[in-house]
């Protein structure tokens, strides 16, 4: 068996003082540090949101919205974001408190202007695949626990995304480990996650 961890865009961009942060989002780089170190995974793997200054989801990019308006993108309906987390930003590194040095492996995401992507695996409109479902499958993982930022966005949409293209894996929601945007959308995206067969644990019951 070959367990993975899969931290999810924990970045200063989603961190108090990003441009796009979420409530307490530091307060998961302790949990994930401890993960880290604990010697309960054989491959680490953190996915780090890398917009060009014109992304599509930039609300500066379409005249007349605002932050967290809604429009179109890639043909699907699409948030529109304060630009956050641009290519060799401050805003993109990782939390300057996270053990990156543990980090295996870094999945970049988010690079194509046309199309957002939430996911760590592929672009909104499913159509471009970043890599990592393959690069896992090539390592033989059997286990994959999720944890990170946005609960109600990427996090949701990596661990469905995992379940899809990860088949006969088995995929766990690190629930402490995450932090979301709205907690309704973070109820209703757990039980997505739920419903599509991701078990849902904490941090403290790993490795018992």
């Amino acid at each position: 068996m070959t367990k993975a961890l899969l931290l999810i865009d924990i970045q200063n961009g989603f961190c108090p003082g990003g441009n796009l942060p979420v409530s307490d989002g530091d307060e998961v780089v302790p949990v994930a540090n401890r993960l880290m170190a604990s010697g309960l995974y054989d491959i680490i793997v953190a996915s780090q949101d890398w917009h060009p200054s014109n992304h599509g989801s930039f609300a500066s990019q379409h005249r007349g919205k605002q932050p967290f308006d809604m429009g179109e993108l890639s043909g699907q309906p699409q948030v529109m974001w304060p630009d956050h987390c641009i290519q060799d930003s401050v805003d993109a590194e990782f939390h300057p408190d996270l053990a990156t040095d543990r980090i295996d492996f870094v999945q970049r995401k988010g690079e194509n202007p046309k199309v957002d992507s939430y996911s760590a695996f592929r672009d909104n409109d499913q159509t471009a695949l970043t890599g990592l479902a393959d690069w896992l499958k090539a390592k033989g993982v059997t286990e994959l626990d999720v944890m990170g930022l946005a609960t109600d966005y990427c996090v949701k949409f990596s661990a469905l995304d995992a379940v899809d293209m990860l088949p006969g894996v088995t995929v766990h929601l690190i629930a402490d480990g995450c932090r979301g945007i709205d907690p309704q959308g973070v109820e209703e995206a757990i039980e997505a996650m739920r419903q599509a067969g991701v078990e849902i644990i904490d941090s403290s019951r790993i490795g018992l």
